[in-house]
């Protein structure tokens, strides 16, 4: 049987005539290879964003069912073109579309944000859409669109055709999703921002996470909560150059950036139960490099620094392990003059909730101190850090709150995890 590779095309290479025939022979390219191509299709260039604005100037109030139907347009008009450029390559090649009766991709009833349902799409995909991979057809299927239970239409946010390529990556236990966009792999930084970005050549899930969350544009990060393990994801483009013009690998399936690695799921944990909070008055943060003094001391004394906040005058920080922490930097800053006076709270631990789904969970944090202050228990901090957020409780208090989390955010038993000291 043919290992199978999902093509993802976004809508920076689906331009013109131009690039869509270079898609075509991508395609073909990866079927003469030995593989079995899944396609799955953006709309064309600034389509969506076409479609959105119109749609909002015609009518503002527009309910949020009407435009996930008209934004889905931009898609299901994108595959019926790439189907007749592959068709044109002597591809045997087919459309699935949200009306088709072969569509697989079933999702919950979030108008504008829905999620894939994994029971159900699942089905889909092993009942609609293998029997025509096995057959030798290629699908061309509509990205960032999806199908309720109730039939109705949804999409699934901006960058959701990444989502989609994922989905059926993971279902269909294929080699590799390769997402394939207008640059040759991931950079260092935003090749439009700087002059002498690096390519890099592999990453792991968690590492991609929270370069996308950051803003980084090199897949969608919703998209990483269905990666499976076994499939890789690929970022790489229709050429061979890299940014510079050099011929990197021997082409688009081999070149690019790998991410490897499972899914992001979400997990309430203890982190730490060795937590000082610090805070310092008075201190002049300005001056005379007393930041990197405060770290290189915390350093020193075998403590790492794990959260600090600032405003004009005042630093809070919080550190794990070190002995008489509190000493060292009273010695540092109010003995060299560098700050005015000193408070801790020592015996803390630090609870972290971490996992994709957290950016699209709304009303997150009252979900969970909710719970925490009606038991009483004080908060002795918090701090959002990249793909996680962090609490700072009582040690006492550390078994009893980490069980709310996941409670208040219906996270399984399993994925609750107390990993004493790892930070």
């Amino acid at each position: 049987m043919k290992e199978i590779l999902v093509l993802k095309f976004g809508g920076s290479v689906l331009e013109n005539d131009k690039t869509i025939r270079n898609v075509a022979r991508m395609v073909r390219d990866v079927s003469d290879r030995g593989f079995s191509p899944v396609v799955v299709v953006s709309a064309l260039k600034g389509d969506t964003e076409k479609l959105l604005q119109i749609s909002k100037n015609v009518n503002p109030n527009a309910s949020l069912e009407i435009m996930d139907e008209i934004l889905s347009m931009g898609e299901r008009t994108s595959a019926r073109i790439i189907t007749a450029a592959l068709s044109a390559e002597g591809l045997d090649s087919i459309t699935i579309d949200p009306d088709s009766n072969m569509w697989p991709i079933i999702t919950n009833d979030v108008y504008m944000d829905a999620s894939p349902l994994n029971g159900p799409t699942k089905d889909g995909v092993e009942n609609k859409l293998r029997p025509l991979i096995d057959d030798g057809k290629i699908p061309v299927v509509c990205g960032y669109v999806g199908k309720s239970q109730s039939g109705k239409i949804t999409t699934m946010g901006r960058g959701g055709s990444d989502t989609t390529a994922v989905v059926l990556g993971n279902h269909l236990n294929a080699k590799e999703v390769i997402l394939v966009k207008d640059v040759a792999s991931v950079f260092s930084s935003d090749p439009d921002k700087v002059s002498n970005p690096v390519a890099i050549h592999q990453m792991n899930s968690d590492e991609a996470f929270d370069l996308a969350s950051g803003g980084a544009k090199l897949i969608h990060s919703k998209s990483l909560q269905y990666k499976s393990d076994k499939v890789r994801i690929r970022v790489s483009s229709l050429s061979k150059n890299n940014l510079s013009g050099t011929v990197i690998d021997d082409g688009p399936l081999e070149s690019g950036t790998v991410i490897d690695g499972g899914p992001l799921e979400m997990k309430a944990q203890i982190l730490s139960r060795k937590v000082s909070k610090i805070t310092l008055i008075g201190i002049k943060w300005t001056d005379n490099d007393v930041l990197a003094k405060l770290i290189n001391t915390i350093n020193e004394y075998s403590g790492t620094l794990l959260s600090l906040s600032l405003d004009s005058k005042t630093v809070t920080l919080y550190t794990d392990g070190g002995d008489n922490m509190t000493e060292k930097i009273h010695s540092l800053l109010i003995d060299g003059g560098m700050a005015k006076a000193i408070s801790s709270f020592d015996d803390l631990a630090m609870m972290n909730i971490s996992g994709s789904g957290i950016e699209t969970m709304p009303g997150l944090i009252q979900k969970v101190t909710r719970p925490i202050s009606s038991a009483g228990i004080n908060i002795y901090g918090m701090a959002t850090i990249g793909s996680s957020i962090r609490i700072f409780v009582r040690n006492d208090d550390s078994a009893t709150v980490v069980d709310m989390m996941g409670n208040a955010l219906m996270i399984d038993s399993t994925s609750r995890t107390d990993v004493k000291g790892d930070n």
